[in-house]
């Protein structure tokens, strides 16, 4: 089969470009695939962080004759000419990795322009159909960039539930976001944490070690985990490491360390995580909390999953659907610095660190590659819809 992808890759940066690369690999082994990636994923002033570009080396990257840089988001021009320029390789199947409305002029004129008088079918795997930060427009936006499209891959119930609010009858699957697997193999906690302390100074070696890892946003509910610290300064071996970057402004997150005399207890390394230091921050924590407010997945715990490490995560969006309570991880209201505090509390004290771990390793195995794509082909090729 004839493939085009339409999405980001290297040099673009973040989980949304692993994905893609991640998929491409995979479906490079039986298909002939390109990508056509972005040179501007978006305007500077509209970019919260310091850079939309790769600052390290990546563990994994689509080879350079696959990957035609080319697509500029806020340029109608350059979606006409790339329109034709994917019309005239005649690809059987354009794939669109879609997760704000943001893009949906670009991805509406190009695949508008691909499918004239042609049998191209559209699939969309959808991250969000409405995004976590709402705005006026999302969703005539999203009916916009929806309306050629073939097929749908949704990765959460969350999201299947925002799809149905369209009212668009179209086939789509439901079907777990697999695990990232390109960091590297786990090392030891010793080596992790000997790696911290060479690589950022900060010495967690007779530590016990909570991780928040991403970007920081407002929704991804960190202020709660700040003040569940405060609420465990008497257990004073357990540190939070806060590992990635702004994407607001850093001061409310500071002033509450400063204010709780936190500064002993939680670290921050306030920047993108570079692929190949990811196997580190991971290994060297004991669980991994995403005390979100709001959310449809988090490939944060896909990444968890494939390091064996448990998971306290918040009871929003689909993240019930991938962490089993008790199990794989503790799942706890939401909006409740408390709930975060005894939940860290329980994991501790219940040493569940090892029972988790074991579990995870039998449970992760529903969230292969394999799995994803036999489920995409399933879609594409019998058009059945269903959830997994």
């Amino acid at each position: 089969m004839k493939i085009i992808y339409i999405g980001t890759a290297y040099p673009m940066r973040g989980g949304i470009s692993h994905f893609n690369t991640i998929l491409f690999n995979y479906l490079s082994k039986e298909n002939n695939i390109k990508i056509y990636s972005f040179k501007r994923q978006y305007p500077n002033f509209l970019f919260p962080g310091k850079t939309q570009y790769e600052t390290g080396t990546p563990t994994l990257k689509i080879p350079d004759e696959r990957n035609i840089i080319s697509i500029d988001s806020i340029n109608p021009f350059n979606w006409i000419k790339y329109g034709f320029k994917i019309r005239n390789e005649k690809p059987d199947l354009l794939i669109f990795k879609y997760w704000i409305p943001f893009f949906a002029p670009c991805y509406f004129t190009l695949c508008f322009i691909a499918k004239i008088f042609r049998k191209t079918k559209v699939l969309y795997i959808c991250d969000n159909v409405i995004p976590h930060e709402k705005r006026i427009g999302d969703k005539l936006l999203t009916r916009v960039a929806f309306f050629n499209t073939d097929y749908f891959i949704f990765l959460s119930k969350a999201v299947v539930e925002d799809f149905k609010k369209l009212k668009i009858k179209k086939p789509y699957i439901l079907t777990p976001h697999p695990i990232y697997n390109h960091f590297g193999e786990k090392v030891s906690k010793s080596e992790a944490k000997d790696f911290i302390l060479k690589e950022y100074k900060f010495d967690f070696r007779r530590k016990k070690l909570l991780l928040f890892f991403g970007y920081i946003r407002k929704y991804k509910g960190l202020l709660y985990l700040l003040e569940a610290m405060n609420d465990l300064k008497s257990y004073s071996d357990i540190n939070l490491l806060v590992a990635g970057e702004f994407y607001e402004e850093q001061t409310p997150y500071k002033e509450k360390v400063s204010s709780h005399n936190l500064e002993d207890n939680v670290k921050f390394i306030s920047d993108f995580i570079p692929d190949d230091k990811v196997k580190y921050i991971f290994s060297a924590c004991d669980c991994i909390v995403l005390p979100y407010s709001d959310a449809t997945q988090s490939g944060i715990v896909q990444i968890a999953y494939y390091y064996d490490k448990p998971v306290i995560v918040t009871d929003v969006g689909g993240l019930r659907e991938v962490v089993i309570d008790g199990k794989t991880g503790l799942i706890i209201e939401p909006n409740n610095p408390k709930a975060i505090a005894e939940a860290i509390k329980k994991f501790y004290e219940e040493n569940l660190e090892v029972s988790f771990s074991k579990n995870i390793e039998a449970e992760k195995e529903k969230y292969s590659w394999e799995y994803f794509i036999k489920n995409l082909y399933n879609l594409i090729l019998n058009n059945n819809k269903h959830a997994i």
